[in-house]
């Protein structure tokens, strides 16, 4: 596994569920770009933290498991289940105690063995509805 490839597993099956901020700076540039930042969100390590804060402050139980990560020439793309239990507020939605479980499919750049820029993709209308936050569609009846 290639360096890269082995930073972006450790993100997100290490330091996020850890909290570990002084280890997300040794993988992401004080400077890297989120080009899918909440809005009103900080660029940079900044942002990272703040990400890494909320949702530890939303979910207990919270972890990251990663299914395939690919990689072309400095990218690395990481496609990952996130689980855990909503036991905090989380934009505007105060604890409901429900177990979740959403896919990701995240984009990393690396320049120099740090993160310069990252895009997601997160599966929000299925992690709302497992929630509670909106309807689920009615099943579909067989026959």
């Amino acid at each position: 596994m290639s360096e890269n490839k082995a930073k972006a597993r450790r993100l997100w099956e290490e330091i996020f569920p850890a909290m570990n901020l002084d280890a997300a700076a040794e993988i992401v540039a004080a400077d890297s770009v989120d080009h899918s930042a909440r809005p009103g969100e900080p660029q940079g390590l900044e942002g990272v933290h703040n990400t890494m804060r909320m949702l530890d402050a939303a979910f207990s139980d919270q972890r990251f498991e990663v299914h395939r990560t690919v990689e072309e020439g400095d990218t690395v793309v990481v496609h990952l289940t996130h689980k855990g239990t909503h036991t905090g507020e989380i934009m505007g939605l105060a604890p409901t105690n429900s177990s979740f479980s959403v896919e990701h499919i995240h984009i990393l750049r690396f320049e120099e063995g740090k993160v310069v820029e990252h895009w997601g993709i997160h599966d929000n209308l299925s992690f709302m509805q497992q929630l509670g936050a909106i309807p689920a569609p009615p099943a579909a009846r067989v026959g």
